[in-house]
């Protein structure tokens, strides 16, 4: 059984080991410390020679973070959002009528997908209407990481940047690697993509991969600001090495604020059907059935603030717009593609695989793809990408190729094995 979410559906539903349930009216997101901050200690979450104190001090702290993400299921409690920017917030509980319009691709006649692509705690039920699921963060989950301020939050340098070429050295100090394309020069207000779901190999679980569209703006230093969605696998966030999806945001390059998923106060959640951090099933088998999913982020033209679309009929919820500098605008360049982290730990590069752990060029059932990639204009209508970019640090390690079509719309297949005779 491969049911991974860990926590208690109440009410009528029974009694489940599988997501929390949470009053939408009361709360939409689990609460942290003002500032988008995980807690104030700095104690390394690794242990040491800190002495008990130390250690009694680090588990209360670990505890308290525990109780503010862990609410008691299907509640009344204080409204959570404990983000200064969101005091004064008023919850939009409905989407926006101002859907992004555009042409909607059909189903590719060399597709095998054999049904809709669920999530494993469906099994065991749902959380009741007017309720929003989340998944339960576990003690063990805060200990893997570095420190309880880093917990749900992604490294430094953990965004692609193909206007400047990083030199090979900074390439090593980031640890990050990319096979993405992207946009630049417009203003954009969303995103749109159908991306294929597939189980890369990750080869230590300080490492990961996943599959995503980046909404961005602002520069590429520390003010960068980042809207993020799509699948990964990620054995040190989540303690197994699941394909889940995620959503990731931050208004300064991953200093000090955004999270992944619900693990801080910024995104809103509506739906009460769509776990974000969620296993997702089935999954892609080389030279077999494929299966994928459609992600629509977009900015609501009247209040300002970016929802999140999963599939064709499940509204996520939203990001404030209030979050962000650059992006309570407009985004400045959309990216979208494969990421993983090549720690090197052995002295030779990583085989943690992106994608189906395929090169590009083996093509359908082969290697992973996005399809039916759009941007959203200044006219709130969903179109094609113009100009499309291509970057990959080393495209003997993980590369892409481009292409279109009339089922397909503009669409491109990425990702590789990672270690191999040509990248040693």
């Amino acid at each position: 059984m491969l049911l991974d979410l860990e926590a208690v559906m109440a009410a009528k539903l029974g009694i489940y080991k599988i997501v929390l349930c949470f009053l939408l009216s009361f709360v939409l997101v689990p609460l942290v410390v003002s500032g988008g901050r995980a807690a104030t200690t700095t104690t390394n979450t690794g242990g040491g020679s800190g002495g008990s104190s130390s250690s009694s001090s680090q588990k209360l702290n670990v505890q308290k973070h525990l109780k503010n993400l862990n609410k008691p299921p299907v509640r009344s409690i204080k409204p959570a959002f404990d983000h200064p920017d969101l005091k004064n917030h008023k919850i939009q509980t409905k989407p926006p009528n101002f859907h992004p319009e555009g042409k909607i691709f059909g189903d590719s006649k060399v597709s095998s997908s054999s049904g809709p692509v669920a999530q494993l705690w469906h099994q065991n039920g749902r959380c009741p209407e007017g309720t929003i699921p989340v998944r339960r963060t576990k003690e063990e989950d805060i200990l893997r990481a570095s420190s309880i301020q880093r917990f749900g939050k992604k490294k430094l340098k953990s965004f692609p940047q193909p206007s400047s070429k990083p030199l090979p050295d900074l390439l090593t100090q980031s640890g990050h690697q990319h096979a993405i394309v992207y946009v630049e020069g417009d203003k954009y207000y969303g995103a749109k993509a159908t991306i294929n779901v597939w189980d890369p190999k990750i080869q230590q679980s300080n490492e990961f991969s996943l599959s995503q569209m980046w909404i961005l703006g602002g520069t590429f230093g520390q003010d960068l600001n980042s809207i993020e969605a799509g699948w990964q696998v990620s054995p040190d966030l989540y303690g197994d090495n699941n394909t889940r999806l995620f959503t990731y945001w931050t208004s300064d390059a991953y200093q000090a604020t955004g999270c992944y998923n619900l693990l801080c106060s910024g995104f809103v959640q509506i739906n009460n059907d769509i776990a974000l951090g969620a296993s997702i099933s089935p999954l892609s088998n080389y030279g077999s059935s494929q299966y994928d999913i459609s992600i629509l982020v977009w900015k609501d033209p009247k209040e300002g603030n970016w929802w999140m679309q999963f599939g064709n009929n499940h509204v996520l919820g939203y990001w404030p717009a209030s979050l962000f500098s650059y992006l309570s605008d407009s985004a400045s360049m959309i990216e979208w593609g494969g990421e993983v982290v090549n720690s090197e730990s052995d002295g030779q590069h990583t085989s943690t695989q992106m994608g189906s752990g395929h090169f590009p060029d083996e093509g359908f059932g082969k290697a992973s793809y996005f399809k039916n990639i759009q941007i959203v204009d200044g006219e709130n209508k969903l179109r094609a990408p113009n100009d499309l970019g291509v970057y990959t640090e080393q495209d003997s390690c993980y590369n892409v190729k481009t292409g279109s079509a009339d089922d397909w719309g503009n669409y491109f297949y990425y990702g590789g094995p990672g270690r191999n005779p040509n990248c040693p």
